[in-house]
């Protein structure tokens, strides 16, 4: 089978950083895939957040993933300290796209843990189609690409 390898732009445009809860453990003792998933949410919400920003209102549009890729590198475990750093992809019409590097912090050094991407679509509720991204939102990152 043919993996699909997500590859990073270099330009990283956030770091958060999260803890792995014990609700986080699965039935192997490790991150589930499940958790990952909500701690790449998390992640992405810190970061709207920190633009003034949130996933119902980025410029009066809401916003929808419509994709999801995750390679897994190495386990996680209760109650590592996780860096998720969050880079720009491509801009289009009515979408983006987001990648994240997810790197666990022990003694000082840095495990690659996971990197995904995710496809975030604008979104209007009200007239329930999609909606072009907001220009005052796309320029902070164009011109860093």
């Amino acid at each position: 089978m043919a993996r699909i390898k997500i590859t990073v732009p270099e330009k990283i445009i956030a770091k958060v950083n999260l803890q792995v809860r014990i609700t986080d453990i699965n039935y192997g003792n490790h991150l589930g895939n499940d958790s990952l998933v909500s701690l790449l949410h998390e992640a992405r919400a810190k970061w709207l957040s920190s633009l003034g920003y949130n996933e119902f209102n980025l410029e009066g549009v809401s916003l929808i993933m419509n994709e999801l890729v995750v390679n897994y590198h190495s386990e996680s475990f209760y109650a590592d300290d996780l860096e998720i750093s969050i880079a720009m992809g491509e801009i289009s019409r009515v979408a983006f796209e987001l990648y994240y590097i997810v790197e666990a912090i022990r003694n000082g050094e840095k495990t690659l843990i996971a990197k995904a991407k995710t496809g975030m679509v604008c979104y209007d509720y009200k007239i329930k189609k999609t909606v072009a991204v907001p220009e005052k939102f796309s320029s902070k990152f164009i011109d860093d690409m």
